[in-house]
């Protein structure tokens, strides 16, 4: 198998609230809510690097489609990591997600590691982490 990670899909409880999150509030592009017509079929697509897109999609209808029941939601199942190239964009991009109303829950800090990192959590209560690494190169 190639390594070929091409959609990260999350499930959401309120699909609106969470689009409204993604494209007002973080700026993510997006075409919008798509696959209305289709019972279970409700998503939202976004733009993230070449190849890669973030789906939102209602935590009934992803466990529908993989045929799993429906738990509770949990913010320590999986987190997602947003690197930037230093230390002030870490500052500015999470004054901009809590300003898009996400819920700080680890404010920007100097990591034992060498990083600069801080935490917050989207309205449906997922994880992100944003960094800096010192040894990470970016691609543009």
């Amino acid at each position: 198998m190639k390594p070929r990670i091409t959609v990260i899909t999350i499930g959401v409880d309120d699909l609106e609230q969470a689009q409204r999150f993604y494209r007002d509030g973080l700026g993510l592009p997006t075409k919008g809510i798509v696959g209305t017509e289709y019972e279970h079929g409700a998503v939202a697509f976004f733009d993230l690097q070449h190849g890669l897109k973030l789906a939102i999609w209602p935590r009934t209808s992803l466990a529908h489609e993989a045929n799993v029941p429906l738990g509770p939601r949990s913010a320590t199942e999986f987190a997602l990591g947003h690197t930037v190239a230093s230390k002030g964009e870490v500052d500015a991009v999470m004054a901009q997600f809590q300003q898009a109303g996400a819920v700080i829950t680890d404010p920007p800090l100097d990591a034992f590691w060498g990083g600069y990192t801080g935490s917050f959590q989207d309205p449906d209560g997922h994880v992100w982490e944003v960094a800096w690494n010192p040894d990470w190169e970016l691609p543009d």
